[in-house]
């Protein structure tokens, strides 16, 4: 809260994600593409095979284009997006691995430096010093992975760190080792991917030697994600690793698509690459990268998942809050801790609306994706404010909401001006579905999977009797503040025995 707020309108953890897949993608391919080259060089010479040094030569151009050209870019784009939408972990992670990102940047500088040279002085250099530029560039190139894989991982795993604030206890945290294998796979793979792009350039009689050649590199890399992805499931935290178990739909359908896609991959690879490599074709290449990039964006969505409620595990929250302000924020509300709200918190609606910035922005926006508008359809006051003390119980990957009294009334007010609705049906059954959507769906089902209600047959004057004790039933539970004919209907609908 030391920050002002940047809000685009929708959360900035979508930004962050559209500039970082495309980096990843491109970057992963910077250091397995940087073995590609020398390793298809060194093989054109022990084989005396003109073509295909050719070939190198092409595909080293292209290399030097996209990765030092585009990758330069989006990361650039990475440190600008994350400055803006959440300045207060990037801050941390700046501070406590400032010799690693120097690091980093010298082997950045050394990497673009070697990849250019590499690309354009062919015709300079002799054949060893010209390959030992190429793996100059490699190791440059697989040392920043190195460095940089140490800083992502520890926003997960941290580890010691969190005791000892030590730089190596955060650099080679419990993921560190499988993440980094995982990486390095997928840097092998997407290098086979590329060399299939610009094998489709080439003269038929030497496109298969390459397809063939590429299509190892992508079948290697492909097939080693399933045992390192096991592995690095089996070290992830405890709670992360309770995400993947089915309670939310769209981890399943990450996982989903990021197996379908390694699948099709692995398919084609080996029908059209190894098997029928005079059958690959510019449609089954643009397949392949798409699946590329799917696998690539599905790996990293899971990642960035699985630390909900976390930015960097039990030190800051996704709404850049850091765990140890919580408590603080709590006791003596948020306008005595942040300075951009001065002026405005006798204003109720104006006040709720810089909270749900500074503390729901990050992930939600108020139509749009996550919008609220929708989740807070009917909701009153006095519900939104008793909701926002339960927001963890609610919803695991939701921190706690960090305010006072005054706080919770102003956003609670402010999430049921959105969507104000009075509940209606044709009937009470009608009505009680309604009533259940608003005030109970947001954490149970009926007859699904998340915390399941099966009061089937039960009496509806004892339900109505457990509406008004719900928090001596359950203190997680946030009182009911419907009106008494929605709380019998709601009863009606959660007692009908046809459900």
């Amino acid at each position: 809260m030391n920050y002002p707020i940047w809000q685009l309108g929708f959360p900035g953890g979508l930004l962050i994600a559209a500039v970082a897949v495309l980096h990843v993608f491109i970057s992963h391919f910077a250091v397995g593409g940087g073995a590609y080259l020398v390793l298809t060089e060194r093989r054109a010479y022990a084989r005396n095979d003109a073509e295909l040094l050719a070939y190198v030569k092409h595909h080293s151009k292209f290399f030097a284009l996209l990765t030092v050209v585009l990758g330069a870019v989006t990361g650039v784009g990475i440190w600008f997006t994350i400055g803006l939408v959440s300045p207060e972990a990037t801050s941390s992670l700046i501070h406590t691995f400032v010799w690693g990102w120097a690091i980093e940047w010298v082997f950045f500088f050394v990497e673009i430096a070697a990849a250019l040279i590499y690309a354009y002085q062919w015709d300079r250099l002799g054949r060893e010093t010209h390959l030992i530029v190429g793996w100059i560039y490699f190791v440059a190139a697989w040392a920043s992975l190195v460095v940089i894989n140490g800083i992502i991982t520890y926003m997960l795993t941290p580890g010691r760190w969190l005791e000892t604030q030590n730089f190596w206890a955060g650099f080679f945290n419990p993921t560190y080792w499988p993440s980094l294998f995982i990486r390095s796979a997928m840097a092998v793979g997407l290098a086979g991917i590329f060399g299939l792009v610009t094998a489709m350039w080439e003269p038929s009689a030497l496109r298969e030697r390459v397809v063939r050649w590429a299509g190892w590199w992508l079948v290697l890399g492909v097939a080693s994600l399933l045992p390192l992805s096991r592995w690095y499931f089996h070290d992830l935290p405890s709670y992360s690793r309770a995400y993947f178990s089915g309670m939310y739909t769209a981890v399943q359908h990450a996982l989903l698509a990021g197996a379908v896609c390694a699948g099709v991959a692995l398919a084609l690879a080996l029908l059209f690459a190894l098997l029928r490599p005079k059958m690959m074709n510019p449609v089954v290449v643009a397949v392949l990268l798409l699946a590329g990039i799917s696998v690539m964006g599905a790996g990293e969505y899971l990642r960035e998942f699985s630390r909900y409620p976390y930015v960097i595990n039990s030190y800051i929250y996704a709404n850049d809050i850091r765990v140890g302000q919580v408590e603080g924020i709590v006791a003596n509300g948020v306008a005595k801790i942040s300075p951009w709200v001065e002026g405005i918190t006798d204003d109720r609606h104006a006040y709720g609306r810089a909270l749900f910035a500074m503390e729901c922005g990050s992930c939600h926006s108020v139509d749009g994706y996550r919008g609220m508008r929708k989740f807070a359809r009917g909701w009153d006051a006095k519900l939104g404010s008793a909701i926002l003390l339960h927001l963890p119980v609610i919803r695991e990957i939701m921190p706690p909401f960090a305010g006072d009294e005054h706080d919770r009334a102003a956003l609670g007010s402010y999430l049921a001006s959105l969507a104000p609705a009075t509940p209606f049906g044709a009937n009470e059954k009608e009505l009680g579905q309604q009533v259940f959507a608003i005030h109970c769906a947001m954490c149970h089902s009926v007859g699904g999977q998340r915390r399941p209600l099966d009061l089937k047959g039960t009496d509806p004057e004892g339900i109505v009797g457990m509406l008004g004790t719900l928090g001596d039933i359950n203190p997680d539970m946030p009182p009911f503040t419907g009106t008494d004919a929605e709380g019998h209907a709601l009863a009606v609908y959660l007692s009908d025995p046809r459900q």
